[in-house]
């Protein structure tokens, strides 16, 4: 996943995300289709991280209501005047989270993917007994095993999963990002099967170059952001 820096280097006027949006549902709806699913079953998180003030307006615009987030504190500011007026509003943290931010997140977000660590586990019950809130939450899996990837390693998934429902925490699905270099089907194909063997029925997995492939797999929530906002420079630091 790219991080924060440079916004889209292609304008997201209304007419150009209009546009983008609606040939992202298309396909969607096609590769939905192809495997005999409801498309109503798979929701779009628009990627909005980094994204200028108009891109947000624009997304807003043209109807969209999920929107993913990698950093906490990027998104209070992004997020905090938008709030009280979009009951409809989700937001959803896709991004690494330090146990030292649970409070702040489970304060903002809806949903949480990327819970990949005891730590966080106890950091996220803590934080929701101080907040009064319980966000749904999603454990990432580092599927390819990537060291400088987020994610629990498949192997000790299991476990993880078990301890966060023993906590008191929403689990609710899986969330993975494949390795850049590998065919991505097999990563969806091995998080769909640790969600089977779990009881879990959402899978946030498929991104702008990949989207069609994990729904065809069983995707419930592609996040998609360069295909929508247009291609931004990709920062190392992050993943």
């Amino acid at each position: 996943m790219a991080a924060s820096s440079p916004a889209s280097t292609a304008p997201s006027t209304p007419e150009d995300l209009s546009r983008r949006l609606a040939g992202i549902r298309a396909r969607m709806t096609a590769a939905a289709g192809a495997v005999g699913r409801d498309p109503a079953s798979v929701t779009l998180t628009a990627v909005s991280k980094t994204q200028p003030p108009e891109a947000i307006e624009a997304a807003l615009a043209a109807g969209l209501r999920v929107f993913g987030e990698n950093r906490v504190q990027e998104a209070q500011g992004r997020w905090t005047e938008f709030r009280p007026r979009l009951p409809d509003l989700e937001l959803r943290l896709i991004g690494p989270l330090q146990s030292n931010k649970a409070v702040d997140a489970v304060a903002l977000f809806d949903v949480i993917e990327t819970l990949d660590r005891e730590k966080l586990v106890g950091a996220l019950a803590a934080a929701q007994d101080k907040v009064g809130r319980r966000p749904r939450v999603l454990v990432q899996v580092n599927t390819g095993e990537e060291e400088q990837k987020a994610g629990v390693a498949p192997r000790d998934a299991d476990a993880l999963i078990a301890s966060a429902r023993a906590a008191g925490l929403d689990v609710q699905g899986l969330m993975a990002i494949p390795p850049a270099d590998e065919e991505p089907v097999l990563h969806f194909a091995l998080l769909a099967k640790i969600a089977a063997r779990n009881d879990l029925r959402v899978l946030s997995m498929g991104m702008s170059g990949d989207y069609e492939a994990a729904i065809r797999l069983g995707a419930t929530h592609v996040r998609v952001g360069s295909a929508l906002f247009g291609e931004r420079k990709a920062d190392p630091a992050l993943f």
